[in-house]
């Protein structure tokens, strides 16, 4: 059974390299968008680092883990 209203894969406007320069340069912008967030991210990360979880204070300290 062939479909006569079937549209094929050429009248897609992104198949075979058929995109327009505007698909393309949108593209390439968005993935320098992500790449430049996750860098900005990156340099976040590690520049703030010193995270420190211990909230004992000297008066009351917490749980020692010291081995007897």
């Amino acid at each position: 059974m062939k479909l006569t209203n079937e549209p094929t894969m050429d009248y897609i406007d992104d198949y075979n390299n058929q995109e327009s320069t505007q698909k393309r340069k949108t593209i390439r912008l968005v993935i320098l968008g992500l790449v430049l967030f996750a860098g900005a991210l990156s340099y976040i990360k590690m520049t703030h680092e010193t995270v420190s979880d211990y909230i004992g204070t000297p008066d009351n300290p917490g749980i020692n883990v010291t081995p007897n």
